[in-house]
């Protein structure tokens, strides 16, 4: 029998522990951050009726769900984000929830798409939203939520991007334009990406509309400054349209008071060119760049969303959240070499080269686990050379060494393997206080 040649599919990856360990522990940041605010846990199937899905991101999205017939005969599609499901999941359960609803929901999505560096076609998404109210308290909160996200990640330097679409319907509104803001904003949200005159040009052919319209939206686009001078160009540029002037008026609102909760200045920026790509999004947006590797694209990004349960319900159950990408993070870690490097969770490695005392290793290690201290126990009795060279390889901060001499004296030897230093330390089963206070001094 020929042997199955072991791959994986393109846009899709294996996660060996020296990734996955520190993976973990940003989901569990993500739930500690998100319980901070109020948000409780949901989740939802990978599976939903295709009709859910379909329509409402965009062409794009559409093109990229995983689509197919399951034994029933039922269309069904691998959910593209968290979003979507949460719209549905709003419309069938809030009669018990009540609102407003804060969710959380970590979990994989998947999206048929060329992968890229940090971009892969099975991903995790960690969302957060408040389901139910339009207060501008919820999206200042959502601002508050994702500084404070990435600075207990361990980020300093990090800008979060702001923009109000409302602004921008407001200007097409002004220039005549409401029947094409779709169109529009798809093409605007390229920017970045291709360039002034490359954005006009799609406005013109996608859009169809005037080379003077498409310059009056990039003008918008392209106001930058300090905040105050913002304000006041984007007001004299909307005409004083009355639409662009209440989403003015918010954009002012959400970024003081993001201010008032505590995000540095220097995090903040007014954004007007952001547009963010899906169809489902109606006022503010956001989008969070590392300022050291901006390349990788956005690694939070969110928005007010005040029409997706209108599809499902009658009741109007207006949204704001985000999303951490947390593939697309990992990724630009590993290129700031940010990433311990690790592939064992446990802090603690115990050596076994005295066979005699086996069950005095199992019990020792019993003790510290018993104190919160992640201990492995090596499971053969080799020699104390290749046991330390497994310790140091998996990345075991400590090792603690006992032959029968040290068992005898009532001693262990604690080992710290990145310097090389030992030390003796009183040690006995039934008080094992000096190892355990020595350690949780040197893990501090």
């Amino acid at each position: 029998m020929s042997l199955i040649q072991p791959r994986t599919l393109k846009g899709f990856r294996d996660y060996l522990p020296a990734v996955m360990i520190p993976r973990e522990q940003l989901m569990q940041t993500a739930r500690e951050v998100f319980r901070s605010f109020g948000f409780a846990p949901i989740d939802t199937p990978t599976l939903e009726h295709l009709e859910i899905l379909t329509g409402k991101g965009s062409d794009e999205t559409d093109r990229q769900i995983y689509r197919f017939q399951d034994n029933g005969g039922r269309d069904v599609g691998m959910r593209f984000d968290l979003t979507v499901p949460l719209a549905r999941f709003a419309a069938q359960h809030i009669g018990t929830l009540g609102t407003p609803f804060k969710r959380y929901h970590i979990a994989p999505v998947w999206r048929g798409e060329n992968p890229q560096a940090g971009r892969y076609r099975e991903f995790i998404q960690c969302d957060f939203d408040t389901i139910g109210t339009e207060s501008v308290l919820a999206d200042i909160e959502a601002v508050a939520v994702i500084n404070n996200l990435l600075e207990t990640i361990g980020f300093d330097r990090f800008t979060i991007s702001i923009n109000n679409r409302a602004v921008l319907t407001g200007l097409l509104d002004h220039l005549g334009l409401a029947d094409r803001s779709v169109p529009v904003l798809r093409s605007l949200d390229k920017l970045a990406k291709i360039g002034r005159e490359k954005t006009i040009n799609e406005m013109v052919t996608s859009a169809e509309i005037q080379p003077a319209q498409a310059e009056a939206v990039l003008q918008l686009a392209e106001c930058t400054g300090e905040a105050d001078a913002i304000f006041a160009k984007l007001t004299e540029i909307t005409g004083g349209n009355e639409k662009a002037a209440q989403g003015i008026q918010r954009l002012r609102d959400i970024y003081e008071g993001a201010l008032a909760s505590g995000v540095p200045v220097r995090r903040l920026r007014l954004d007007v060119s952001i547009a963010r790509g899906l169809d489902y999004y109606t006022g503010v947006i956001f989008e969070t760049i590392l300022d050291d590797l901006p390349a990788i694209g956005s690694v939070c990004s969110g928005g007010r969303y005040d029409n997706l349960a209108g599809l499902y319900t009658k009741q109007h159950l207006p949204g704001i959240g985000a999303s951490l990408g947390l593939d697309r993070l990992i990724a630009a870690m590993e290129q700031l070499k940010l990433l311990p490097s690790t592939s064992t969770p446990a802090s603690v490695f115990v050596a076994y080269f005295d066979e005699a005392h086996r069950d005095d290793y199992l019990r020792l290690a019993s003790n510290l686990r018993a104190a919160g201290i992640g201990t492995e126990v090596y499971p053969e009795s080799k020699k104390l050379g290749a046991q330390l060279k497994y310790a140091d390889s998996h990345g075991f901060p400590f090792a603690i060494i006992a032959g029968g001499n040290e068992w005898g004296e009532g001693q262990c030897q604690l080992k710290q393997l990145n310097t090389k230093e030992s030390e003796q330390i009183s040690y006995s089963h039934d008080d094992p206080s000096k190892l355990v206070e020595r350690l949780r001094e040197l893990l501090k």
